[in-house]
């Protein structure tokens, strides 16, 4: 035990615990051997060293490897050097080839002594292809256990709390049942145990085994408003629960996730072996599912989406994985996008990428895997078609711009990082034009300036949130040497995060608008109106539609809102320490203007809760306007920065979620 404890902390694994060995590729780790007969001699003792992975081990296939002893440590390859002086215990010093495959390893010396260990990717390691050179993202991709994932609307980033615990007890060994878990692995081990090697091969298994689609995945992902069977993908604070569930239920789906949920589970699992990970979100994200760059909507004359084949999602997260890619040109290592959501196929499979975040700013789409794909996600155009009655059809201009804010959590801190940057040029730029080019994106190319004589925009208020009543404003401005008389429609409606429209939430349709310079016209949001309505997402889409009679030219302008949930106040009672009792006091004040029942208050933290969610109910409703409280006890097992995460439920504001970081000391 105390080897273990000593090798997992040289190797960055003790947060696994200290009972076992688990080791990172391409740096050496410790054993010692006690002698029965006789004395270690230099230059005359021998050792055999066989390590093994996998069921079909051969060394043709990298899962089995034999040496020697040598004279020194050779970091790029198995090799095992005697660091002790001459007497009847042996201090051993193992090493590990940088590019081995990851997995369960066991190790014979000699004739007798067998030894077990884990070896996993090492980003510390310059010959490891997940080598990244900067201790602080080290710490926040690979060792961080919490973080944060940005749901919201691209006006309106909304921070959501995450805890990934990828060092909690049993995590590690339910993610290496994944992977022997997968369909190629179940085809053919041998050659699956040689890919690991490979964090490619791994990152492109795990986007596939993440969803359920295919195989015998962890998460069943469901988009509509009955989650019967499972629970809602709000429901969730953290991965740990999902995992356990995935492997407790005989590696049955877990019911249910949606975008943000595979994502955090995919970079969980990544991060537990040993790859850089983090999660992104793409707001205005669109899914073109027959690769032609656009997006085609066809509305009538009120304004209503009537005919949709591919949707334009609020925002939609995947991963990034830190890794080289020697498969390209230089220039493509760093950053992969994979997707675990399920999309669209590839290659037979449910599952998408990794490609290089590079490729896709550069527009080369020829790029494995799946470049046009997540190219259109940040680049597809919109266009959008009226309908009239008559059967009659128009283009409308529309000013969408899909991929806006890509966003990820920033190193060291809770605050948002802006990465659209690494995807895309600035919009009109002459890079941005090459890389259309490059791409064939003809229908950015050819885009038309909008019309500048008549121009439709929505403006909001700061004071949106969930529970008030609020106006919004259509405001046209006429640039044109003329008086204009024009229709007006301006509609909302309660709509999903992935573009589902829901039932009306308030509607104007002026028919004789007389447009002076800047007029605003408002449309007001009553919560007895749409608080039926709002699903768990709180968004509400506007659009605005400008029909000018005397050039029959229609503008469109479309906004997502979402509506802010009460804040959930935190405060530790008692001195945070490791392996002592603490208290949260946790409040959330009802806003609505209706009695809340049936609440409940979870918590849950890496190295906090040990690994479990701990819930306390209310014993009473809580009227509109008073304050929900309790105090849930929770003994925190490890020093440092840790983030509780905080979830409320009730029948009217469903999984409410927020955080307290929490400093434990010694």
């Amino acid at each position: 035990r105390q080897r273990c404890e000593f090798n997992n902390m040289d190797h960055s694994t003790d947060l696994n615990g200290a009972d076992r060995l688990i080791v990172r590729r391409g740096q050496p780790f410790t054993i010692s051997l006690y002698l029965y007969s006789g004395n270690y001699q230099p230059g005359v003792s021998s050792l055999d060293c066989i390590v093994e992975t996998g069921p079909q081990p051969l060394e043709q296939y990298g899962t089995r490897a034999s040496f020697g002893l040598s004279a020194n440590i050779d970091t790029s390859c198995w090799s095992a050097a005697v660091t002790s002086p001459p007497g009847d215990m042996v201090a051993l010093s193992i090493c590990s080839a940088p590019d081995a495959p990851i997995g369960r390893y066991t190790l014979t010396l000699g004739r007798s002594g067998q030894i077990e260990f884990i070896l996993l990717f090492n980003p510390w390691c310059t010959g490891d292809s997940v080598f990244m050179e900067d201790k602080q993202s080290l710490d926040e991709y690979v060792l961080s256990q919490d973080g944060i994932i940005y749901r919201g609307s691209a006006k309106h980033p909304i921070p959501t709390p995450w805890n990934f615990g990828q060092f909690e007890s049993g995590i590690l060994d339910i993610c290496l049942r994944i992977l022997d878990m997968n369909p190629k692995c179940l085809k053919n081990p041998g050659k699956d145990c040689s890919g690991r090697r490979n964090p490619i091969y791994v990152s492109r298994v795990l986007s596939a085994m993440v969803n359920c689609n295919d195989d015998r995945g962890v998460l069943l992902g469901k988009w509509a408003d009955s989650y019967e069977g499972g629970v809602s993908p709000m429901f969730w604070r953290g991965s740990v629960e999902i995992l356990r569930n995935w492997d407790t239920q005989a590696c049955q789906p877990v019911r249910y996730g949606q975008c943000w949920v595979f994502a955090a589970v995919a970079c969980s699992i990544s991060r537990a072996l040993g790859i850089p990970c983090r999660v992104v979100t793409n707001y205005l994200s669109a899914h073109d599912s027959n690769s032609d760059l656009v997006i085609e909507r066809v509305i009538n004359e009120n304004g209503d989406l009537i005919q949709a084949k591919e949707m334009l999602w609020n925002f939609h997260c995947w991963v990034e994985s830190w890794m080289t890619r020697p498969d390209f040109k230089p220039g493509f290592n760093g950053w992969q996008a994979s997707d675990p959501t399920p999309q669209e196929k590839s290659e037979g499979t449910y599952c998408c990428g990794p490609i290089p975040v590079r490729a896709i700013k550069e527009g080369e789409l020829t790029f494995k895997y799946d470049a046009p794909f997540v190219f259109a996600e940040v680049n597809a155009d919109v266009t959008t078609i009226m309908k009239r009655k008559d059967g009659s059809t128009s283009k409308v201009t529309n000013t969408t711009v899909v991929g806006q804010k890509i966003s990820t959590k920033s190193v060291g801190s809770d605050a948002r990082e802006d990465i659209t940057h690494l995807y895309k040029y600035p919009e009109g730029s002459d890079e941005e034009r090459e890389a259309f080019k490059k791409a064939n994106h003809q229908n950015k190319l050819l885009h038309q300036q909008e019309n500048e004589g008549l121009h439709l925009t929505i403006k909001v208020t700061p004071d949106m949130r969930k529970g008030c009543d609020f106006d919004v404003f259509a405001v046209v401005t006429n640039n044109t040497q003329s008086n204009k008389k024009c229709r007006l429609v301006f509609g909302s409606c309660a709509v999903s995060y992935n573009g589902i429209l829901g039932e009306n939430c308030g509607f104007k349709d002026l028919l004789n608008v007389e447009l002076s310079p800047g007029r605003r016209v408002p449309l007001r949001l009553n919560y007895s109106k749409y608080g039926g309505l709002l699903n768990e997402d709180n968004l509400i889409r506007l659009a605005a539609l400008l029909m000018d009679y005397s050039t029959r030219d229609a503008t469109l302008a479309v906004r997502n809102i979402v509506l802010d949930n009460p804040e959930i106040k935190v405060r530790i009672l008692g001195e945070p320490k490791e392996n002592r009792e603490l208290a949260a006091e946790i409040t959330l004040r009802n806003p609505l203007p209706e009695t809340l029942e049936n609440c409940c208050f979870s918590i849950e933290g890496a190295n906090l809760t040990a690994g479990q969610v701990i819930s306390e109910r209310l014993g009473s409703s809580v009227a509109p306007g008073e304050d929900a409280t309790v105090k849930i006890y929770f003994t925190p097992t490890h020093s440092g920065l840790r983030k509780l995460v905080v979830d409320f439920d009730s029948n009217k504001l469903c999984h409410v979620k927020g955080y307290r970081n929490v400093i434990i000391g010694k």
